[in-house]
């Protein structure tokens, strides 16, 4: 499945909890959107806290797909094709630096 049918089953899915809906206890604005997404993105950190590696595989598996999901979510709502702006950025990756000896634990010399 693409990025493109995985986000028109996650709209299905949002519309069958009626969360577009005017009044809907879980408006789905860009805001409340990416705040969701951060706090997923700080799930998945909870199962590596003090290990290496995860203690619960398929529990991994279930908050990288809440993080997937509010991503598909966010760039609909906002009207970005994900495809081609994961694909633009890889582009633009490619011509980047990376400094290997960088005090920054990424490596990268600068953020965007």
């Amino acid at each position: 499945m693409d990025i493109k049918l995985l986000t028109q089953e996650m709209n299905r899915f949002v519309s069958n909890k009626g969360w577009y809906e005017p009044g809907s206890p879980r408006p789905q604005t860009p805001k409340n959107l990416a705040i969701s997404l951060s706090l997923e993105a700080a799930e998945v950190l909870d199962h590596f806290q003090w290990h290496e590696l995860p203690a619960d595989q398929h529990a991994l598996e279930s908050e990288l797909a809440d993080v997937a999901l509010y991503l598909l979510q966010l760039a609909s709502v906002c009207a970005i094709d994900l495809e081609k702006a994961v694909l633009n950025k890889l582009k633009l990756n490619y011509t980047r630096e990376w400094d290997q000896d960088s005090p920054d634990p990424s490596g990268a010399q600068s953020r965007e």
